[in-house]
């Protein structure tokens, strides 16, 4: 018979499983700094950029059809990790935002964070929800209020479900004179202290999948085909974008957890950085002299760029980030880290693209290896 879920033997497996992975931290080959993944990525997008449901729906098939890209737990449910990426469809969250008793302002921005809690510490659940409050309101921003997002747990394994966060939705008011660039530059300093201060407190388990005005990311340790299962948002009409990247994620040499399962916040990403360690270390010595007019002083609350204990595909989306945040555009940001093999071809290119290579690679080095980014 199936081993059936409890709460005493979840705790009990996530407890060994971080035991098991310090020890091999500490004593094996493997290292928590070298996590990599290999995967299956893609990418449905409106050619018109009109929002539709057919976009979402196109996405979520695509997603169950690259489920062979990733690896199946011996439970028969538990998955590497898979997600989607679409836009923020607001006449949904307009509907949760009266659920909260407020009347949703339809001519300010809403923004929503998808946010990943420690399920089993109700103590811990609090002091994160404070948290991300307090650095909201800091900001100068509304809170509508929390939503607990809807879940079909049946559609998990045993060790998705037993290290599966409590998962919920803030919803966010902007209450500024802004545009959505300048609000999401914010919402990304609002998130990077969240995260800084969640760890100076020392909390296990919480992570914000997306925080924006634009996007939302559903993600998770179950399989491909199950996603829209385990989230019925996804599987609402109102539910619409111009846009869905999908990722099925296979672990090369890493565990799967939830958090690390893609899309991440701008990128979803299929193959091994094979220069991670350089390009970590020589970020570290950036962030000494970086600065941004964009970021003023709040340029220190987003340091360390790149976080701790993150993947190879997590740390260059981390980096992504910064650079389209601090003002250069998403083409520009991918041609400064991810070039072509152009040293040897200047001869066959034209002078403009060798001399645009040459300036991108004085600025920040490649990160040499990806195979496929959406």
């Amino acid at each position: 018979m199936q081993q059936q879920f409890d709460e005493a033997w979840g705790a009990d497996y996530v407890r060994a499983e971080e035991e098991k992975r310090a020890w091999l931290d500490a004593n094996g080959l493997y290292k928590t700094e070298d996590e990599h993944s290999s995967c299956g990525v893609g990418l449905v997008v409106s050619i018109s950029g009109k929002p539709s449901r057919k976009v979402v729906e196109n996405g979520i098939n695509a997603l169950k059809a690259v489920w062979h890209r990733g690896a199946v737990d011996a439970d028969g449910k538990t998955g590497d990790g898979a997600g989607i990426h679409v836009q923020i469809p607001v006449r949904f969250f307009y509907d949760q935002v009266r659920r909260t008793g407020h009347e949703p302002d339809v001519n300010k921005l809403i923004a929503v964070g998808q946010v990943f809690l420690p399920r089993t510490d109700f103590g811990a659940q609090e002091r994160c929800r404070t948290i991300v409050e307090t650095e909201v309101l800091r900001m100068g921003h509304y809170i509508y209020g929390w939503r607990h997002v809807p879940v079909d747990v049946s559609v998990l394994g045993d060790k998705a479900n037993a290290t599966r966060p409590e998962i919920e939705q803030i919803l966010i008011r902007c209450e500024k004179d802004i545009d959505q660039d300048h609000f999401e530059r914010e919402l990304y300093v609002i998130r990077r202290r969240i995260e800084k201060a969640a760890t100076a407190a020392g909390i296990q388990g919480m992570y914000l999948c997306s925080l924006s005005c634009r996007s939302i990311i559903y993600k998770g340790m179950m399989l491909a085909e199950q996603v829209a299962t385990f989230y019925p948002d996804l599987m609402d009409e109102r539910f619409e974008s111009a846009f869905a990247i999908y990722h099925q994620r296979y672990s090369t040499n890493t565990f799967p957890q939830w958090w690390l399962a893609q899309p991440f916040r701008m990128l979803a990403h299929n193959g091994e950085i094979n220069t991670l360690k350089g390009n970590v270390n020589w970020m570290k010595s950036h962030e000494i002299r970086m600065a941004s007019n964009n970021f003023g002083e709040a340029a220190e609350d987003i340091k360390p760029i790149i976080p701790g204990g993150t993947s190879d595909s997590g740390a260059l989306d981390a980096v992504f980030e910064v650079l389209v945040r601090s003002g250069r555009s998403a083409p520009m940001a991918k041609t400064m880290l991810v070039p072509e093999a152009w040293s040897k071809q200047t001869v066959n290119m034209p002078k403009a693209w060798a001399d645009m290579y040459s300036y991108c690679n004085s600025v920040i080095e490649p990160w040499d290896g990806p195979a496929a980014l959406a």
